[in-house]
């Protein structure tokens, strides 16, 4: 089991990375938006812990060239000791035009094309790297001796098949999403993961770092609220509605965009109802939720628990993050 940082500010990834190496959780991993870098976090998460792996979850895939991504990493991993999993993920075609300034078109064939690249860059030594692709261009002739470094786990985000498949095809695994629920990982997710390995002759059994909305309180009405504000804040983005569709939430979800288009919070959260809580989130007390998290047990290979950030301060992000540690940490 792992834990997700989503939110807060580099105190809170660091110190939180610190307590979940403490109360024996195997991973800490971090995020990345248009006011978080995931690689400055993880520095600030490496300095903090020793043992605990570290993940990206994701960093973007776009905006950083392959030589800039691959050094950073490279960084990354000498800074924790080799305790680095890179997982990278392109957002949405919107956050890749307007954030990021580029076309947004095949981000599937370009992460199929990077991952190798950045494994060339660092096994990179004197005779440097040369590629001519679709998206990709290098002509790198080193001037002074070069090292080789150590090889990276690089995980990649997916939702749809096709970027699912992505993973599959060059990814050491796939990075889940927090609202993916068991039907659609067990009849979607994992079939995609093994044509896309199918089709460059890799191992299908491809593992996943699942988030797992996780909203833990004392007060397990208020608990059940954030994680319903988080998932009414992804189901939102129509690029999921794969999910929507194959889980009937199509209802549910209309009045959550007619709610977001009011800017009406209250109205968003109370679309949610409790049949989507159930499959997408663990949420109440922390006697409740300890009796949720069985129900998400065997899906995943690492198990990521993703506290709610939406519409919260990041006092309050701490505090949910807290509540996962003590509630599901080894005592």
């Amino acid at each position: 089991m792992g834990v997700a940082i989503n939110g807060g500010n580099l105190a809170t990834v660091a110190g939180v990375a610190k307590r979940a190496e403490a109360r024996g959780f195997e991973s800490a991993w971090t995020t990345e938006f248009y006011d978080r870098s995931a690689t400055i976090s993880l520095a600030a998460m490496a300095t903090a812990t020793s043992t605990i792996t570290l993940g990206s979850g994701i960093a973007y895939a776009v905006g950083r060239s392959p030589l800039v991504l691959a050094a950073e990493a490279g960084d990354l991993d000498e800074l924790s000791g080799g305790r680095l999993v890179l997982g990278l993920g392109t957002g949405t075609r919107r956050m890749q035009q307007d954030w990021h300034g580029i076309d947004g078109e095949s981000p599937a064939p370009r992460v199929e094309e990077l991952v190798p690249l950045l494994r060339r860059l660092w096994a990179m030594d004197s005779s440097g790297v040369e590629h001519e692709g679709r998206f990709y261009r290098m002509a790198l002739k080193p001037t002074a001796e070069v090292t080789p470094r150590n090889q990276i786990p690089v995980y990649l985000a997916g939702f749809n098949a096709r970027m699912v498949q992505a993973a599959g095809a060059v990814g050491d695994g796939l990075v889940g999403h927090p609202i993916f629920t068991r039907r659609y990982v067990e009849e979607i997710v994992r079939p995609a993961l093994e044509t896309g390995a199918k089709r460059t002759g890799r191992n299908p059994d491809v593992p996943i770092a699942g988030f797992v909305i996780c909203s833990v309180a004392d007060d397990g009405d208020r608990a059940r609220r954030d994680a319903a504000a988080q998932i009414a804040f992804y189901t939102v983005v129509r690029t999921y509605r794969s999910i929507v569709e194959l889980e009937g939430f199509g209802a549910q979800v209309a009045a959550i965009r007619e709610a977001w288009s009011n800017r009406d919070a209250d109205g968003m959260v109370a679309a949610v109802t409790p049949d989507m809580l159930e499959r997408m989130a663990v949420a109440g007390t922390p006697e409740e939720a300890r009796d949720q998290l069985p129900n998400f047990h065997g899906l995943y290979d690492r198990l990521l628990c993703y506290a709610p950030s939406y519409g919260l301060t990041a006092a309050e992000i701490t505090d949910r993050l807290d509540a996962i540690i003590e509630t599901f940490g080894a005592r």
